[in-house]
């Protein structure tokens, strides 16, 4: 529904009439990539993202110690627009490139 609902906002999607299979199917313009996912498998990222909206004080969500969020049934994420964006992947990194990501971010 949201999904939707921006595209109709954002002027990209509105008119459009896609079938639950075209959903599935990825057949609409832009993508919706969130933390979790191959495109952005770091978990710790929502925490960026609730800190900047203030999620909690704003909508009552929550964050777990393990970045579930609370109610289960919320979700967060990016939505891109543009007419060339589609998903990806992040694939398999090396050791010391995980090391290098760590040190970036801080963590022990």
């Amino acid at each position: 529904m949201l999904h939707k609902r921006i595209r109709e906002e954002w002027n990209y999607g509105r008119g459009e009439s896609l079938s639950v299979e075209d959903l599935i199917k990825e057949r609409y313009r832009g993508i919706r990539p969130a933390p979790g996912y191959p495109a952005q498998p770091d978990h710790t990222e929502k925490r960026t993202l609730f800190n900047l909206l203030d999620a909690e004080n704003q909508v009552g969500i929550q964050l777990t110690e393990s970045f579930a969020m609370m109610p289960a049934s919320s979700v967060c994420g990016l939505y891109l627009s543009h007419p060339d964006a589609q998903y990806f992947s992040v694939g398999r990194i090396d050791r010391d490139q995980l090391e290098d990501y760590a040190e970036r971010r801080r963590c022990p």
